[in-house]
Formats: structure tokens, C-alpha cells, sequence
């Protein structure tokens, strides 16, 4: 039957992606450091500094969070006038291993440039991919009945039927196999989304109480907070610039590092 067949196949990937999985023998993880500026170190960080007429940016390479890399940046307002800070002001410009412009694989044309996350898009974001991963589970449902009514009409089906003890013993062990693998299929279902959903909390978390976020700043005020890059794995440094229109616009230069590291053996 093509319910039983699929749920072979879906045991025949599940099992090949765990023997891979665990034969991964390392991780890459990305490390950013900053050569322009004024440079110091504060607490064992490298951290830079730079300010265009009056707009002063303090910033630091933070961690590697998912599918971005964290800036610690503080922004401070040096003019006599108030400034909108937006954490979507920041962007950056990939750069070669000679600093020279990479150029977008999409579109030739291009240079390959980001702008930062806009916490407040990427806050809604997150209720959207909530509803989306609800709706997952729910069709994971849907088919996992499928495929034990399947098992259990082939089973009964099968059972009544007069055979040698070698093909009752292969009936039963497909069967079993087939029941075994809808219950494996509902944990991983389960899990999937559980995992899911306490990701999405986190990123709630993230974009809420981590972020940089949009703010008036008065003059001599600052406000502090994480800016989240998207990740481009052929960066050799990344120019990153802070945008005020008509205000100013602040350089900051970063040198990328892919860093690989031994996967740590997980304990059984």
C-alpha cells in the first residue's frame, strides 16, 4: 500500500539522518573582530569606537545567535539635538579576504549587502511562524492516522489469510515495524515542535528585552543593546555602517573568522 510505503521511506531517511548526524566530526561557528576605529579591550573584548558629526557608536562582537551574528553596539548622542536611533539603520557590505566588494550570488550585479534585523518586523515574524508550526502538528496528525488505519486494515486484512510460518513471521515483523515507526514518527512530530515552539520563545525574548530597539534620543543621552547581522559565510570582513539620514553615517570595520571546532560527544 503507498501509506505503508511512505512510512518506510520515512523511517529509511530518519535513520540515515541520525547515523550522519552523529558522524559529524565538527561544528563551524563564526567569530568577528574589530580593525577600524578607535580600538580597545575591555574585559578580554576587542571593542571599537567611532563617531560622525556628533552620532558616536560603541560596538562589539557578541556571539553567533542561530542564523545571525550579534553586535553589542551602544549609540550615543553627541549633537544638541535629538536623533532616532533604529537598530534597521545598520547594514553592511561584505567584503573579500583583500577587502574588496563581494558581489550578491543572486544577482551579479549587486553588491552583497544586509541591512540588520528590525526587531520589531522580526518580533511579528514570530507570531506568524507559531500559528505556521500549530498548523504542522496539526497535519502530522492527520497523517499519522492515516497510516495506522492503513496499518491496521493491512494488518487485519493479512492476518486471515492462510501462509507458511516463514511468511506469518515476516507478516508480523513488517506489521510491528510499521506500528513501531507511526509512534516513532508522533515522538519526533511531538518533539519537533516542542523544540519549535521554546525556540520561538526565545527569539520573542530576543527581539523584546536583547534588541536595540527604535528610540528618540535626547542630546547626551545613549542607549545600548544587540544588533543582529545575517550570516554570509564568505565574508571576510564586514563593513558595517550606521545610517542617520541627513545626520550622519558611522563606519565600522569587522573581520570574520569561520572557526572550526571539535563536536563534543554527547554522553549516552
Amino acid at each position: 500500500m503507498k501509506t505503508l510505503s511512505t512510512l518506510y521511506r520515512f523511517i529509511s531517511v530518519v535513520f540515515t539522518a541520525g547515523v550522519l548526524g552523529s558522524c559529524a566530526p565538527t561544528v563551524t561557528t563564526y567569530q568577528l573582530e574589530p580593525v577600524s576605529g578607535d580600538l580597545a579591550t575591555i574585559d578580554g573584548r576587542p571593542v571599537t569606537k567611532a563617531e560622525r558629526n556628533g552620532v558616536g557608536v560603541v560596538a562589539s562582537f557578541e556571539r553567533e545567535d542561530m542564523e545571525f551574528v550579534t553586535l553589542d553596539v551602544e549609540v550615543k548622542n553627541r549633537t544638541d539635538h535629538p536623533i532616532e536611533v533604529n537598530p534597521a539603520d545598520f547594514h553592511f557590505v561584505a567584503l573579500g579576504a583583500s577587502q574588496d566588494t563581494l558581489t550578491d550570488p543572486l544577482n551579479t550585479s549587486l553588491l552583497l549587502m544586509r541591512n540588520a534585523a528590525d526587531p520589531a518586523y522580526e518580533a511579528g515574524r514570530v507570531s506568524r511562524k507559531r500559528k505556521a508550526e500549530e498548523k504542522r502538528l496539526k497535519r502530522a496528525k492527520v497523517f499519522n492516522t492515516i497510516l495506522m488505519v492503513a496499518v491496521i486494515a493491512s494488518d487485519v486484512s493479512s492476518s486471515g489469510k492462510s501462509r507458511s510460518y516463514g511468511e506469518y513471521v515476516n507478516n508480523r515483523v513488517t506489521h510491528n515495524l510499521a506500528y513501531q515507526g507511526i509512534a516513532v514518527k508522533r515522538a519526533i512530530d511531538y518533539s519537533t515542535f516542542a523544540n519549535r515552539m521554546e525556540r520561538f520563545d526565545y527569539e520573542e525574548y530576543r527581539w523584546r528585552e536583547l534588541a536595540l530597539k527604535a528610540n528618540t534620543l535626547a542630546p547626551g543621552e545613549s542607549v545600548r543593546g544587540f544588533v543582529y547581522l545575517p550570516k554570509i559565510t564568505s565574508a571576510k570582513y564586514l563593513s558595517v555602517s550606521y545610517s542617520i539620514p541627513e545626520q550622519a553615517t558611522v563606519p565600522l570595520l569587522f573581520k570574520q573568522e569561520l572557526v572550526q571546532q571539535k563536536k563534543k560527544r554527547q554522553r549516552r
